[in-house]
């Protein structure tokens, strides 16, 4: 994700996508491939995507759900800290694992913090990193906080499978001075992507890729 992205594609790992479906997405005219997934990212199966994506000019970013799983070749490598967890390992503890392991290794100028707030409780990823419901005063403070103390340059709201509360989204859009709010979650169609345009300065769009080709790339505006 660089500052200029205004939509990203991601592509998880685990998932199957025949040849034609993934060359549709990567040249679709999308600022970002990010390769990202929850369940049984892999070191293997992370650098068969990345190979398949390299055969086209597209930029392309790895989060790295797990140290393990940290492959060479990407533009930019993300490490997600979830600031709505309960444990500690998903906040900063598998970040300081990694360090441990490959600080020496780290070009710091291409890897940056990517803040999330999860906020479908019914999610995969809400349940795996152990996350708490967030109302909504806690939610606007968790923004200033991140985006007036931290000075992130990325806050990512996370609905993950369904559409998320516009009003919501729009409130942290116009609370945050220096970050970039970047939203992800049942962006699935043309209407959907204009709908969060306006109140985002990023939309992740994923799920739907393995759904509906063609709906994806609608989400292209």
């Amino acid at each position: 994700m660089t500052r200029h992205a205004k939509h990203i594609f991601k592509l998880d790992p685990a998932k199957e996508i025949d040849d034609s479906s993934l060359e549709r997405i990567v040249k679709s005219g999308t600022d970002l491939i990010l390769v990202s997934g929850t369940d049984n990212v892999t070191e293997e199966n992370v650098s068969k995507l990345l190979r398949r994506i390299r055969q086209f000019d597209v930029s392309a970013a790895l989060e790295i759900s797990h140290p393990d799983a940290a492959v060479p070749g990407f533009n930019h490598y993300f490490i997600p800290t979830v600031i709505n967890t309960d444990d500690v390992t998903f906040s900063h503890g598998m970040l300081v694992e990694a360090l441990m392991e490959y600080h020496d290794f780290i070009d710091y100028d291409s890897v940056s913090l990517l803040p999330y707030i999860i906020m479908n409780q019914n999610c995969k990823a809400f349940k795996h990193a152990q996350c708490h419901a967030v109302e909504d005063e806690e939610f606007i403070a968790m923004i200033h906080m991140l985006d007036k103390l931290y000075k992130m340059d990325y806050i990512y709201i996370e609905y993950s499978g369904v559409f998320g509360d516009r009003d919501l989204v729009a409130e942290a859009y116009e609370a945050a001075e220096h970050a970039n709010i970047v939203y992800g979650g049942g962006v699935v169609s043309e209407e959907t992507a204009r709908r969060m345009d306006s109140v985002s300065d990023v939309m992740v769009v994923g799920n739907i890729i393995y759904d509906d080709v063609e709906q994806a790339l609608k989400t292209i505006i």
